[in-house]
């Protein structure tokens, strides 16, 4: 399996993870020191897997309502032992999705290597800001 290959498998079961609510599976091949930029607060980011771990709940509380978490759109990149992907998925609600059907999340992932196996040591979503 190449090193591209074994990044995306890993992103869609953090992906698949999300959408069901399953927090082992969001936390599954993250570093201790992962620093994540977030769509809702803190504007600074949040830095290491606790403070990552603390964000997922409310998240999942609102995807109850039925809210959609799928991967449009996946690229990688690898080197020997950094990686960068970026995505497009599908997030909202289905009144959300019905209002702005072209909405994206957008993804970035950064990667490393530790002890043979990638990690994700950093990720940044965003939404385009509405005009």
């Amino acid at each position: 399996m190449t090193d591209e290959t074994e990044i995306r498998a890993l992103i869609e079961r953090w992906a698949n993870a999300v959408h069901a609510g399953d927090l082992d599976g969001v936390l599954a091949d993250h570093s201790d020191d992962i620093v994540m930029f977030d769509v809702p607060p803190p504007n600074d980011g949040v830095r290491g897997i606790d403070a990552y771990r603390e964000t997922w709940p409310p998240f999942f509380t609102w995807q109850l309502q039925g809210a959609s978490f799928e991967i449009l759109a996946l690229d990688v990149t690898a080197g020997d032992d950094v990686a960068f992907a970026h995505a497009l998925l599908r997030c909202g609600t289905q009144k959300e999705l019905q209002d702005d059907p072209e909405n994206r999340l957008r993804l970035t992932v950064g990667l490393r290597k530790e002890g043979g196996r990638w990690v994700v040591a950093h990720e940044h979503h965003s939404f385009p800001l509405k005009s």
